[in-house]
């Protein structure tokens, strides 16, 4: 355990804090806006099977022994995944949901044979599955690579939020009145993929997917509009991940079940206050 004056108290340590406080929100605020629309498509489990082919690719460059790399090994091979899948929910021969648990399973079992190569198996493992305790993981790469997405997601949502919109709640209108569906569908696949991995260093990947479908979840509990549900998933998500990120720093815990704690905690509390409403207005 540490106070807060130890954790601010070296302009390095304030360097290290402020560039993984500010990596984690711009992951956090993907998340949340990718989530929304993914929850409403029943599509939300994609994050799930993305993260666990994300620790297999985190596994494949340990055996490697090119983690320095490891996020221009993870990326492509997650957009891969993400591209793959896409094509088999919409394939009508495939269950998409029973292509999902076979790549899900199947990347963990694979990513827990290669961490076997490794020589620090056992911490590789806790760190790429919970998130690691420590703000040494985050690099100069993380904080460009973060930005970049945080910039490309919030124009997309910004410059066409009507044909998400439109896609998210009804996908056969929106292709009859002539929107290219599958290329917001792919961009969607693709924006999530890189979000996960992106996400995967600090929150851990059996916890990153809850930052797509938490702060998504909680919002719809209150708010019953589409673009009140993207701005409160995206408010709740962000001050969820401060105090989880702050609470894990001083208490020496994993940020990423820290953080998935708090987001619990205020979908319970979120879930009172939207079913009191409810009473009240009968």
């Amino acid at each position: 355990m540490m106070t807060f004056r130890e954790l601010f108290a070296s302009e390095f340590m304030i360097n290290l804090v402020v560039r993984a406080l500010i990596v984690g929100l711009l992951v956090t605020l993907c998340s949340s806006l990718l989530g929304v629309s993914l929850v409403l498509k029943r599509f939300s489990m994609i994050g799930d099977g993305l993260s666990h082919v994300g620790f297999g690719a985190v596994a494949l460059a340990a055996a490697l022994n090119m983690t320095d790399m490891k996020l221009f090994i993870s990326i492509p091979i997650v957009i891969v995944t993400a591209i793959f899948l896409l094509k088999l929910g919409n394939s009508k021969k495939t269950k998409g949901d029973a292509s999902l648990a076979i790549v899900s399973t199947g990347a963990v079992a694979l990513g827990s044979l290669l961490y076997n190569m490794s020589n620090q198996r056992s911490s590789d493992i806790c760190n790429s599955l919970f998130g690691s305790a420590s703000l040494f993981t985050i690099g100069d790469i993380d904080l460009i690579l973060s930005s970049v997405l945080s910039i490309a997601i919030i124009v997309l949502f910004v410059f066409f939020y009507t044909k998400i919109f439109a896609i998210t709640f009804d996908e056969n209108f929106s292709k009859a009145t002539g929107i290219n569906t599958n290329l917001f569908n792919m961009l969607l696949a693709v924006l999530t993929a890189v979000t996960i991995v992106l996400g995967m260093n600090m929150m851990g990947s059996l916890m990153i997917s809850a930052l797509i479908v938490f702060p998504a979840m909680t919002s719809m509990k209150v708010c019953t509009t589409f673009k009140g549900v993207l701005i409160c998933s995206a408010s709740v998500s962000l001050i969820c991940f401060v105090i989880g990120f702050f609470a894990a720093c001083l208490l020496g815990w994993q940020t990423g079940a820290t953080v998935v704690a708090v987001n619990l905690v205020a979908f319970i509390g979120f879930s009172v206050v939207g079913k009191s409403r409810r009473k009240v207005l009968q």
